[in-house]
């Protein structure tokens, strides 16, 4: 039934057909939809004023929306605060894995391996598209800024885990390409040419840099986990703040870890983890 259906006992339509209350054509899942997206480019949590402010909302409107979020799960709150819910996860597992187990059980834990070599930050991602998305990431002792965090997309090209990716995925590389290489940094390679050489370089050494490409002051080392297909599956990397990180010093841990963790996915069910799992998520 309609959000706006004079029918429904739940919405009671205004003169200006806004279930909300407002004069734009906004409906009521548009405005949630814009609440969730500014609560999700929050790290934490945030009060309603504040929340409102940033979705463009009046605070009584976003009040009552996050009540029906957060009777749905998709929010939670923490005192007078606000923060995303579990249930977007969930969602985001079927979106965006559909080996969950193979994702969390085989993978993690070489994460957490690589994590007690290096005590840095650490992630592990997939690709989706064009995009390189962050299955789980572990935070290091001296943590810099950055814009991953579990569940977030970000442009495959300008980073070490989606520069893994790309480069055993010829499609998915010049359709970022033909999308356009936008510069983030002064230090993004914007370059087609320059870029697919890197590429070419990544495949023949197996190691992948972000040199403060996606965020100034931050630089990057990954490598690909290899299916059997030979082809990967998800990458891991090591970040941490230039000049003071050194990422060619942490690339045989990486390497080895990478290692590890092919022969585990590879070795639970061969055809059905590397080929059906993973694949389909580089695929989608």
């Amino acid at each position: 039934m309609p959000l706006s259906s004079p029918d429904s006992p739940h919405v009671r339509p205004t003169p200006h057909g806004d279930p909300c209350g407002g004069a734009d054509q906004q409906t009521a899942v548009d405005k949630a939809l814009v609440l969730l997206k500014s609560l999700a480019e929050v790290d934490g949590q945030i009060g309603v004023s504040d929340l409102a402010r940033r979705a463009g909302l009046t605070k009584s409107t976003a009040f009552r929306l996050l009540g029906i979020l957060q009777r749905n799960d998709l929010v939670e709150r923490v005192g007078s605060d606000y923060r995303l819910g579990a249930q977007l996860f969930d969602i985001g597992i079927r979106v965006y894995g559909q080996a969950p187990p193979v994702l969390q059980e085989r993978l993690v834990p070489h994460l957490a391996d690589l994590y007690e070599l290096t005590h840095e930050t650490v992630h592990l991602a997939v690709l989706h598209g064009t995009d390189v998305v962050y299955v789980d990431k572990i935070h290091g002792h001296r943590a810099s800024r950055s814009p991953s965090r579990i569940g977030a997309r970000l442009p495959a090209y300008c980073t070490g885990v989606g520069k893994a990716l790309l480069a055993y995925d010829h499609d998915a590389a010049e359709a970022a390409i033909a999308a356009g290489l936008t510069a983030h940094t002064s230090n993004t390679v914007t370059d087609p040419d320059r870029f697919r050489a890197e590429l070419g370089r990544i495949r023949r050494d197996g190691l992948a840099f972000d040199r403060q490409e996606a965020v100034s002051g931050l630089v990057c080392v990954a490598v690909p986990i290899m299916g059997s297909a030979g082809r990967p599956v998800a990458a891991l990397s090591v970040a941490g703040a230039d000049g003071r990180f050194d990422p060619v010093r942490y690339a045989p841990a990486l390497r080895r870890v990478a290692h590890a963790a092919a022969r585990t996915v590879n070795a639970a069910t061969p055809r059905t983890a590397a080929l059906s799992g993973l694949a389909e998520v580089r695929a989608a």
